[in-house]
């Protein structure tokens, strides 16, 4: 039987202007990133309700390779203060603003070509309109 090694981490931070939480979930080794904009500071209750009731509706990004070595043969106590460093650095991963950034480019990519396309649509109807008026008054005349 094949275990699956699955942890998630919710960091929330103040960006400047908005109270963001980012979640970074470790899946098989590959990372997964959602950002979540709250607007005002949340509290503790949000928070909770927001990663129990709302997990499911969450949004991650693609998977990408997490680089993170597996810690199943780590010290217990070596794992505390790893976490212990973890919680007292502000904002979010390197890697889960890398993710974040390359799944805002693609999300980018994909609206610039949809509206390639529409503008060509709308051309092209444009086109077809005043060939058909050419084509009525041709035939009125």
């Amino acid at each position: 039987m094949r275990k699956i090694g699955v942890s998630s981490t919710l960091t929330v931070y103040h960006d400047g202007q908005f109270w963001v939480g980012t979640f970074e979930r470790i899946e098989n080794g590959k990372l997964s990133v959602c950002r979540v904009v709250f607007g005002a500071e949340p509290s503790a209750e949000e928070i909770q309700e927001l990663v129990c009731r709302q997990w499911n509706r969450l949004r991650f990004s693609g998977l990408v390779a997490s680089g993170a070595p597996s810690k199943a043969a780590d010290n217990p106590k070596r794992r505390q203060r790893e976490v212990a460093r973890e919680l007292k650095q502000h904002g979010p991963s390197t890697k889960a603003q890398q993710a974040l950034s390359e799944e805002r480019e693609a999300l980018a990519q994909l609206r610039k070509v949809d509206a390639r396309e529409r503008r060509e649509q709308e051309k092209q109807e444009r086109f077809e309109q005043r060939q058909e008026k050419r084509k009525r008054k041709h035939r009125g005349h």
